[in-house]
């Protein structure tokens, strides 16, 4: 394996920190750039992480004195072209990994002005990336993580980013069409647009990553508490899993939204990050633009939730009840849900752990900041609504 130097943009985040750590590991050489604004935004809903983090600066001191590697960090704005010009011009990448964007579809919901925060945020962004990739470091492999909510619930099968279509008598291989249901989700279909754009016209080589919903707490480098990643529990930037553990915690009903049938795919903090390392060191071609579906297995919301109630009752003994709620999005909650992800599966991705086995994890690790959960729970239960509907009281799930 030829070791590489890799930019994180977006580096203090779930997935970002975790990352860094991983590639450092690995002994890849490692820098990263983020603007705090994920701890800013997740502040301005009065929320936080649950497990308590550190600075960048603080983390990657502790880091370097456990594991004697080196991870660099740039404080900045990728809004900033020139700080990012300047930044890729000094490390002349081999590979820079975007995770640098506000990932939350309630929180692009709330109102007007987060919609327009998450539009311009996350593409102006991105484009800033392509230009400076484009002008500076033209060698450089982009993976740009993506979502595969641009997908949508289609009811046929979901390909990796490209399929085959007959009209009118001719064939061509086309983007599959994308579907977004949030207004986050429509910059991330924005985006994978302008990749595609900037490897065919300009040459870039871009893996453009469609992952799936990631839950987790920890991963084998968090060997202290001063390592610590990010723990979102809030109805904005908490997923499903990860809120579900922290409702079991506090002794708070788990609640799905609406009937819990929406299926979604889902990936473990742990597989996420393999797998953004298998498509970091297998690049692309020269000009190629690649897609890959990055997810594990398919689940129902409601299965989520009894996991999680099974775990936490039989393996540490909490209160833990399931209690639906009127789903606050606009989406279909029963479909067809089947996702092709081979590519990755081919490049030598396999899954780690069991969700059981993970979800294990998460509750143990949550349990010495059940005060935090306590103090901050009245964030978990969703205010956002996708409209102004009304909006029908669902029967208390039965168990």
């Amino acid at each position: 394996m030829a070791l590489m130097k890799i930019l994180i943009l977006g580096m203090d985040g779930y997935i970002g920190w975790s990352l860094a750590m991983y590639l450092a590991n690995k002994g890849h050489q490692v820098s990263g750039i983020d603007n705090g604004s994920r701890r800013q935004n997740v502040g301005s809903i009065d929320s936080t992480s649950a497990l308590p983090i550190k600075s960048m600066h603080e983390r990657i001191s502790a880091f370097k004195k456990i594991f004697n590697k080196n991870i660099s960090f740039y404080n900045g704005d990728l809004l900033d072209y020139n700080f990012l010009k300047n930044v890729i011009c000094e490390i002349l990448p081999d590979t820079i990994v975007h995770l640098a964007e506000q990932p939350s579809a309630p929180f692009s919901m709330i109102d007007r002005e987060h919609a327009i925060y998450t539009q311009h945020n996350n593409i102006e962004g991105n484009l800033n990336v392509l230009y400076a990739i484009r002008n500076e470091s033209p060698e450089s492999h982009l993976v740009k993580l993506g979502t595969m909510g641009e997908y949508g619930t289609p009811n046929i099968d979901i390909p990796e980013g490209f399929f085959e279509i007959e009209y009118n008598g001719r064939k061509d291989i086309l983007p599959f069409p994308r579907q977004p249901n949030s207004i986050y989700h429509l910059s991330k279909v924005h985006d994978s647009a302008n990749c595609q754009f900037a490897s065919r016209v300009w040459g870039i080589s871009c893996t453009d990553i469609m992952q799936g919903v990631v839950y987790g707490s920890s991963t084998a480098e968090v060997v202290s508490t001063s390592l610590f990643t990010r723990f979102d529990f809030d109805e904005s930037f908490g997923t499903a899993v990860n809120r579900f553990c922290s409702q079991a915690v506090i002794g708070s009903p788990l609640t799905p939204y609406g009937k819990g049938k929406q299926k979604r795919g889902f990936i473990d903090l742990l597989d996420s990050i393999q797998c953004l390392r298998i498509a970091i060191e297998n690049p692309p071609d020269k000009g190629e633009y690649r897609v890959f579906n990055q997810i594990d297995e398919i689940y129902d919301i409601i299965q989520l939730a009894e996991y999680v109630m099974k775990i936490g009752i039989n393996n540490y003994g909490l209160d833990v009840s399931i209690s639906n709620i009127p789903n606050p999005r606009k989406e279909r909650e029963e479909h067809y849900y089947k996702v092709e992800n081979n590519h990755l599966r081919k490049l030598g991705y396999k899954p780690t752990r069991t969700i059981e086995d993970t979800i294990d994890t998460m509750i143990n690790d949550l349990i010495p900041y059940k005060e935090i959960l306590t103090q901050y729970k009245k964030v978990i239960q969703p205010k956002t609504l996708w409209d102004d509907r009304k909006q029908e009281k669902l029967t208390p799930y039965a168990k």
